[in-house]
């Protein structure tokens, strides 16, 4: 790890991120792969040809900018739907462009906080039980240890007790830079 690190906040990654351009081509990458996705052309072909605007009576007597009015009003949602879908799936894909995305982000993070390697990240509970169950600590000993000691339920404090105390939080119940000193315990 280097000998020097600061607190760097995400809103300073993305902002580097941006400056430098990587946005801006990771972008473009996810446009090119949704270009070449098959399934999702194919997919969207046979929308238009099972739309009820085409296979509506009278439908030939209209002109094209009619048409494609009405098919964008009819298939638009459930099309950006499906591409909204394609593009998580690649964002995440932990093989792929999701892969190369984490190691950006963190390579920024690296370099902006001053350190070698990213910290490691806390333990989601029930993740890596298997793992923990079987670590082995100095003495060669095999450590047995309990799911809820591992839980990080124990460093979390309750939705009900961050309202109290006037913190913010997010709608899925994550709370957002609140920190009270009286729980560190110094």
């Amino acid at each position: 790890m280097g000998s020097s690190s600061k607190v760097v906040r995400p809103e300073e990654v993305l902002e580097s991120l941006k400056n430098d351009g990587t946005i801006d081509a990771l972008r473009m990458k996810i446009i090119a792969q949704l270009k070449a996705n098959e399934d999702m052309k194919k997919n969207t072909m046979m929308m238009v040809e099972q739309s009820k605007v085409l296979n509506t009576p009278g439908a030939e007597k209209k002109t094209k900018r009619e048409l494609f009015d009405a098919l964008r009003q009819e298939l638009e949602t459930p099309v950006l739907e499906k591409a909204s879908k394609a593009v998580w799936d690649l964002i995440l894909d932990n093989g792929g462009l999701g892969k190369e995305i984490n190691e950006t982000v963190e390579k920024v993070f690296c370099r902006l906080s001053g350190t070698d390697v990213m910290p490691p990240a806390p333990l989601a509970v029930g993740a890596h039980e298997e793992k923990d169950d079987m670590a082995i600590d100095e003495g060669g000993k095999s450590k047995e240890t309990d799911a809820s000691e591992q839980s990080s339920s124990s460093r979390k404090r309750p939705f009900s007790d961050l309202s109290r105390k006037g913190g913010s939080a997010v709608p899925n119940g994550i709370a957002t830079d609140v920190h009270d000193e009286s729980e560190d315990g110094n």
